[in-house]
């Protein structure tokens, strides 16, 4: 299940990813040595899950600290 060291194509897919990591590992049939490849890899995935929300967020507080006013969706029609 290992796969290349090439960056992820973006958050989503990479959350896919660690998902169906997760699930196959938590089935319990699956070799030591795939586990672990499998583990490195999503520990990989989690980073740069981790580091693309950071990012949005960074970014969320610089437009919060500019002219971006808070949705009110109270109003919606």
């Amino acid at each position: 299940m290992a796969k290349s060291a090439k960056a992820p194509a973006s958050f989503e897919s990479s959350l896919a990813q660690l998902e169906d990591i997760i699930q196959a590992m938590e089935s319990g049939d699956m070799p030591l040595d795939a586990a672990l490849a499998s583990y490195k890899q999503g520990i990989e995935l989690m980073k740069f899950c981790q580091a693309r929300l950071a990012d949005a967020e960074q970014q969320l507080r610089v437009l919060e600290n500019g002219e971006l006013k808070p949705l009110d969706i109270s109003h919606e029609q």
